[in-house]
């Protein structure tokens, strides 16, 4: 597969990279017929980091797993965050069908009850007074829809927003986001935006120790500040909880970045795009924080792993621009789309999806941080429900040539994962998985470190 000649940028920031060693090791391991078709992938399509050269080519998806075009079944602890509820769902794929033979699409200036019921449902479930909605067929349209709102209710442009975040991909999105491999080489971005370290106790600025209660969450006061000396910023928007590197704010750092917000006039926008709808072991990231937030952005998993859909809940007062586009997105109210969400709702609340993926996520933690006095790599288990992050070191720095290595040895086993920061394992698996199947992931964890830490 021919490389790019223009001079690529490899950060780490986001994802692993398609880039290193340990791809270009597992390419040949591949079937000719895969080869042949990934070697027309990188013709067909633009080359962009992250994305190019493919993993493999898949052919089928089921429940936890996906089934490449050899036939191999690989359990999915990736899935971009869309796939809650697993993939292909009877009930979803069912309700999809059925909207298709009624009703396949809705022009603008008409509505459906599929899109009313969806919308009414989610103001339902929605926490504290959020309740008015707009859909849109991405979480970066939702994003940007909710930073339209926010300068449409306070007259303010400036925004707050955290390093290493991530809104979406789309110029106004990576303008709040923190992540260098979007930001670089795309100025100029969205004016205003301010941005802050982001609240981790293992990567504190002010406090290396990550003992929290000995600083009086400075990473707090320094939000207080920058809202205090700037004193016109019209929204923070912030991930309650990162997905990609999932390790919960100090206790009590919301609560003090929604009071700053209130004394100052400022929205809080919460980005559940990636941890939202069950994940963390509620319905909503926010709730662990006995937080809410003025504008909510739902994504991802919305559409049940079958049709893209995210979106933005907000305070019925914030309901003041009629005059205004926010969105008008030509698959705004896709009736096949909002069958698809008000399915994955029904799985997701009928099955207590949240409530499990909290309890099994305690257990996999658990069984996780057993393995840190086994095996030297394992520096550290964090996360919340079903958003898991371990975090890889070596001779005290980073193990990012390690957590390459051990990303190839799992898929050789059948498992796909996520990595992060170059170093840091992303555990996201479907809400439905079941015991056996994670158990079985963590021993294809398990035995993928034990064979790299042999070449240590």
């Amino acid at each position: 597969m021919t490389a790019p000649a223009h001079p690529v940028s490899v950060d780490l920031s986001e994802g692993d990279s398609n880039l290193s060693a340990g791809r270009r090791a597992w390419l040949p391991r591949l079937g000719e017929r895969t080869r042949q078709i990934l070697v027309d992938d990188a013709r067909s399509f633009l080359h962009q980091s992250l994305s190019t050269p493919c993993l493999d080519v898949l052919a089928y998806c089921e429940g936890s797993y996906i089934t490449d075009i050899s036939g191999r079944r690989i359990l999915d602890f990736h899935g971009n965050g869309a796939h809650p509820v697993g993939y292909g769902h009877p009930a979803v794929i069912s309700a999809v069908i059925d909207q298709l033979q009624r009703l396949s699409f809705c022009p603008r200036r008409y509505t459906n009850e599929t899109a009313v019921v969806l919308a009414r449902r989610l103001g339902q479930i929605a926490p504290g007074n959020l309740s008015k909605v707009l859909l849109a067929p991405g979480g970066t349209s939702a994003v940007g829809m909710a930073l339209k709102l926010a300068r449409a209710a306070t007259g303010r442009f400036k925004t707050l927003s955290m390093w290493d975040s991530f809104h979406g991909a789309s110029l106004d999105a990576i303008g709040v986001g923190g992540e260098a491999l979007f930001r670089r080489g795309m100025e100029p971005l969205l004016p205003g935006a301010i941005h802050v370290p982001p609240p981790v106790p293992h990567g504190c600025l002010w406090n290396p120790t990550g003992d929290c209660a000995r600083c009086d969450l400075r990473c707090a006061r320094h939000v207080e500040y920058v809202l205090d000396k700037e004193g016109d910023v019209g929204a923070v928007i912030a991930e309650p909880i990162r997905c990609t590197d999932p390790e919960p704010a100090p206790p009590g750092y919301w609560r003090r970045v929604r009071e700053a917000c209130d004394r100052h006039g400022t929205l809080l926008i919460f980005d559940e795009t990636a941890v939202g709808l069950g994940r963390t072991g509620r319905l909503f990231a926010c709730l662990h924080e006995h937080v809410v937030p003025d504008i909510l952005v739902l994504g991802k998993g919305l559409g049940g792993g079958v049709i893209p859909l995210a979106a933005m809940i907000a305070r019925a007062d914030l309901d003041i621009a009629p005059h205004m586009a926010l969105g008008h997105y030509t698959h705004e109210k896709n009736p096949v789309a909002c069958a698809a969400a008000l399915a994955t709702l029904d799985l997701i609340q009928s099955g207590d999806l949240a409530g499990r993926a909290g309890r099994l996520g305690r257990w996999a933690m658990a069984r996780l941080k057993a393995l840190q006095p086994q095996h030297r790599l394992v520096k550290a288990v964090r996360g919340r429900g079903l958003a898991i992050g371990v975090a890889l070191s070596h001779k005290g720095e980073p193990a990012v040539e390690e957590a390459d290595r051990l990303l190839y040895a799992c898929l050789g086993r059948g498992l796909s994962f996520k990595v992060t920061g170059g170093h840091v394992i992303n555990l996201t698996p479907p809400l439905t998985i079941s015991e056996t199947e994670l158990a079985q992931a963590l021993a294809i964890f398990e035995a993928g470190l034990a064979e790299i830490e042999t070449r240590v």
